[in-house]
């Protein structure tokens, strides 16, 4: 990923934040987002202390003035974005008991605000701004393809998510799709799963080595990605 430009949103903690040290680990340029900017901060000053380069901004995805700030300033680090990683997401609730005839109003407009159209407002702001032969890609899991009672419109919301990156796909000329590294622990899924560390480099293959074809319009999963490298 060397001269890379990466944007990563969501990037405070958990997988955005993996996500980000391996792509800088890698040689590319990231920029990171968060509505936190001093977590965020502290992962840039993290991966520049270990010797990459990396820029922080505070920026909400649901707010796409605040994604059109953060996209022109991912452009004008390396004169055009080269990766788009839509992760960032919020979990209203404990994960597997958040059924969805028990789901408050307020949640649900959240999580679909956040999860879904959030993920629209980052692929259409970086979409002017994408250098040739970029790549987007939208973290998700089996949750949005196989209902469970006990993740109601969190669920909900990453269907969309993958709905978005579909449409995308067909209306850009950059492959647009869904990276699944199936369960990983994080504060938004639990404790369960894997470490986002161990995955992170999933998300470079997908970014750079994984055929175009199966990313744009797909779904490319730990399986694809295990098989692949092996």
């Amino acid at each position: 990923m060397d001269d890379a430009t990466a944007v990563v949103t969501g990037a405070s903690r958990g997988i955005g934040a993996s996500v980000a040290r391996q792509f800088a680990a890698e040689g590319a340029r990231v920029v990171v987002c968060a509505r936190d900017g001093d977590a965020v901060e502290a992962v840039a000053k993290g991966i520049r202390t270990d010797g990459g380069t990396a820029r922080a901004v505070r920026a909400d995805v649901r707010d796409e003035f605040d994604v059109e700030r953060l996209v022109e300033v991912a452009a004008r680090e390396g004169g055009g974005i080269d990766v788009v990683v839509a992760n960032a997401g919020v979990y209203h609730g404990d994960p597997g008991a958040t059924p969805l005839d028990e789901e408050s109003y307020s949640a649900f407009d959240d999580h679909v605000r956040t999860n879904g159209r959030g993920v629209f407002a980052t692929i259409r702001e970086a979409a002017p701004h994408l250098a040739d032969g970029a790549r987007v890609l939208v973290p998700s899991g089996p949750i949005a393809r196989e209902a469970d009672p006990g993740f109601g419109s969190y669920a909900v919301s990453k269907a969309l998510a993958e709905a978005v990156a579909r449409q995308f796909a067909a209306a850009l000329r950059a492959p647009v799709g869904v990276v699944d590294p199936g369960r990983v622990a994080t504060d938004l899924a639990g404790d369960a799963g894997r470490d986002p560390d161990e995955i992170a480099p999933m998300f470079c293959w997908a970014a750079t080595d994984a055929p175009a074809e199966d990313l744009d319009g797909g779904v490319l999963t730990l399986r694809d990605w295990k098989a692949a490298t092996r």
